[in-house]
């Protein structure tokens, strides 16, 4: 049975009671849930990649409560010391080399010479984290390829029996994973997500690189086909093809909407919530079309998503 722990002192103290015996613990982000493991056991790295059914050459992100943890880990460039002053606690993810020494389970940075870490914002992963007191790795709390959860009910519809709990903390409030970037000596978005590229680019004075890889992932949510429904997608819709159920957006109309005012904001929020509901009412044998939402800000990481979540599936 997976528990499920209230968002109190006591099932705050119970899921870190369960992380210190190695066991997987689900809890929520400003972005998605994590599935939470500690990051130093290679017991408990393993049953992450374990439950979620997740390639094991594709690393994991390490929640860390501050800058100083990350600093005990991991080498901050200035262009990371930078972004991580401005952005953290928050929706981005700074891939930093690995210091000799760290004490991770070599599970966690799929044997790269780097580690991804994020400072999460919202209060109850920051409480969980001081309660624990350790480094804890935790992808989105699915298995591996589906919808990302941002909410609870997400979580067990997934892995329910096959982790020891998971903490209420309600909906996500940004509703798409963070934006992962490489720093130094040139910033590279590897993943667009919470944090826009253009508030980065804005700090730091210059363009940012793409990078990543599909087939040798440098970093988390890099896989071609990732964040699926069942049913297959359809992109850049403006009206529903037999068998398809229309995810609006602005001023198309569907059956859903993202948004119908166009903001950015809420459609990221309302994304995997609004996959999932998709995905029920198309059924089996129906698709999912989307609206086409625009390649800017937020709506970058959005078309992200939806386009992974479009692509054969492996």
């Amino acid at each position: 049975m997976t528990e499920t722990l209230a968002p109190d002192d006591a099932g705050i103290a119970r899921a870190a009671r369960l992380l210190a015996q190695g066991e997987l613990v689900a809890f929520p982000t400003e972005t998605v849930y994590g599935l939470g493991g500690d990051a130093r056991s290679d017991r408990a790295v393993a049953g992450i990649y374990a439950a979620k059914g997740r390639p094991t050459f594709n690393p994991l992100i390490v929640h860390l409560p501050d800058l100083a943890a990350a600093e005990a880990l991991a080498m901050v460039g200035p262009n990371a010391r930078a972004l991580a002053q401005a952005f953290w606690p928050g929706p981005l993810t700074l891939v930093l080399p690995l210091r000799d020494g760290a004490g991770l389970s070599p599970l966690v940075t799929a044997g790269l010479p780097t580690v991804a870490i994020r400072i999460p914002a919202h209060p109850l992963a920051r409480r969980l984290l001081q309660a624990f007191g350790g480094p804890v790795a935790a992808p989105s709390a699915n298995p591996s390829g589906r919808v990302s959860p941002t909410r609870a009910a997400h979580v067990l519809d997934g892995l329910a029996g096959r982790i020891a709990a998971v903490l209420d903390g309600g909906p996500c409030a940004v509703g798409l994973e963070s934006t992962i970037v490489a720093a130094d000596p040139l910033p590279t978005l590897l993943r667009p997500g919470g944090v826009p590229v253009e508030a980065m680019e804005a700090l730091l004075g210059q363009p940012f690189a793409t990078g990543g890889d599909a087939h040798a992932p440098s970093a988390p949510g890099q896989l071609a086909s990732h964040y699926a429904p069942r049913a297959g997608v359809r992109l850049n819709a403006t009206a529903a093809e037999p068998g398809e159920v229309l995810v609006g957006f602005g001023p198309v109309k569907g059956a859903l909407t993202l948004s119908d005012s166009a903001d950015l904001t809420e459609a990221a929020a309302r994304l995997f919530d609004l996959l999932r509901q998709a995905d029920r009412l198309a059924g089996p044998h129906g698709r999912i079309a989307f609206a086409p939402v625009p390649e800017s800000g937020l709506g970058l990481a959005i078309n992200d998503r939806l386009r992974r979540a479009a692509a054969p599936r492996p």
